[in-house]
């Protein structure tokens, strides 16, 4: 599979797209996607999620309803509508009806093109051999598409560590 050079979608700007991967050893997804979630919104972004199932999406859905006792994150899927205001927008598509600028890839979704967003972050299971078998064939198609590329570890004190 061959891969033009991937842009920011503003034109002014050269800075390639940012691929991001998260690889969880520690913690669920349910656990660590709010947390990068509230850091998204307080940059002032939006995000989309976009799962590999259906099922996957609904269990994503509640988590980030009631992952907080004192908090909950704001989100919507095409099902509940004002798609174009949901700050996080839940999705099994490509679609970004939000504008979002970071695109969550959770569950098996990946991004084939890179486009639509200025930063693709996929998160995968590391005890799950063909997670991590998916992650690095998207690793090398990101690297390919001349994107910048980022791997994240958790230490074991719970931070995010900066391996590549």
């Amino acid at each position: 599979m061959r891969f033009a050079h991937v842009r920011r979608p503003d034109a002014m700007s050269e800075k390639p797209v940012e691929v991001f991967f998260y690889h969880l050893e520690r913690q669920p997804l349910e656990r660590v996607l709010p947390t990068l979630l509230e850091k998204t919104i307080a940059r002032g972004w939006r995000a989309v999620v976009q799962a590999g199932s259906a099922e996957r999406l609904e269990a994503i859905d509640l988590a980030l309803w009631t992952y907080s006792d004192d908090s909950f994150l704001a989100h919507g899927t095409a099902r509940v509508g004002h798609t174009e205001h949901q700050p996080v927008y839940l999705t099994t598509g490509d679609e970004t009806p939000n504008g979002a600028r970071v695109r969550f890839l959770i569950d098996g979704a990946s991004a084939p093109d890179y486009v639509g967003a200025e930063r693709f972050v996929y998160m995968f299971d590391g005890h799950d051999d063909d997670a991590v078998a998916s992650a690095r064939e998207q690793w090398k198609a990101a690297k390919a598409a001349g994107c910048a590329i980022a791997y994240w570890q958790q230490t074991e004190s719970g931070r995010w560590e900066q391996k590549a």
